[in-house]
């Protein structure tokens, strides 16, 4: 599941963007004020932020910049502020990307797509000798390459970017095979087999990361 900061002083605000983002497989978690969201961003890694301009003691644009100067992840802006001013601060100050309010639900959602698309592209994993390389379309085992195909590279990528998250089947094809494939259960579940078959033959110790969740679909945990 992809972990969102959302940053906003109203918990109306907040509530309205949880409940937009939680139904579309975002983990969402508030803070209501600058100095909040810092902490957080000291504490854990978030795949997005969403910021608020207007808020007391330190504004949006000043947690923007204390922002970037322990991380680079991406930052929305979502304010009331929509003068050309406004915006061009905000992007000087590091934000990826400027939505006003009112906002529509889906320009929203489509913006962040698009961002985590552009950040997606860089995206690169290590994990117990395991390297899973976005930009490259590279999937490798203590350095020797690993012959997958384009899905089972990209369910890899997603079962490593979402550790701990239990994936139905349903948004498997969703995220993997898209809202208009036909695609069945027993194609999902050959894909798995498949992919845990090679991950094991290269020497990873798949057993105790890929966990199926009868009745459900798959887990990954990174934990032993």
């Amino acid at each position: 599941m992809i972990e969102v900061l959302l940053v906003d002083d109203e918990p109306r605000m907040l509530d309205l963007l949880s409940l937009y983002l939680t139904p579309r497989g975002y983990h969402c978690i508030k803070a209501t004020s600058g100095q909040q969201a810092v902490s957080l961003l000291e504490q854990r890694q978030f795949r997005l932020v969403l910021l608020d301009v207007m808020m007391p003691e330190m504004d949006g644009w000043e947690t923007c910049r204390k922002i970037r100067e322990i991380s680079t992840v991406p930052i929305i802006m979502v304010t009331a502020r929509n003068q050309t001013p406004d915006v061009i601060q905000g992007l000087k100050q590091g934000a990826d990307d400027y939505v006003t309010k009112p906002f529509h639900e889906e320009e929203l959602l489509a913006r962040i797509e698009a961002v985590l698309r552009r950040m997606h592209s860089y995206l690169k994993v290590e994990f117990k000798g395991l390297v899973w390389d976005e930009s490259k379309h590279l999937a490798s085992m203590n350095g020797k390459e690993l012959s997958l195909t384009p899905i089972e590279f990209s369910l890899l990528g997603l079962f490593l970017n979402n550790n701990a998250y239990v994936f139905s089947r349903e948004q498997l094809i969703e995220r993997i095979w898209g809202n208009d494939s036909d695609t069945e259960d027993r194609t999902v579940d050959s894909h798995i087999r498949n992919l845990r078959d090679k991950l094991r033959k290269s020497g990873f110790p798949i057993e105790q990361h890929l966990k199926t969740v009868y009745g459900i679909g798959y887990r990954w945990t990174n934990e032993e």
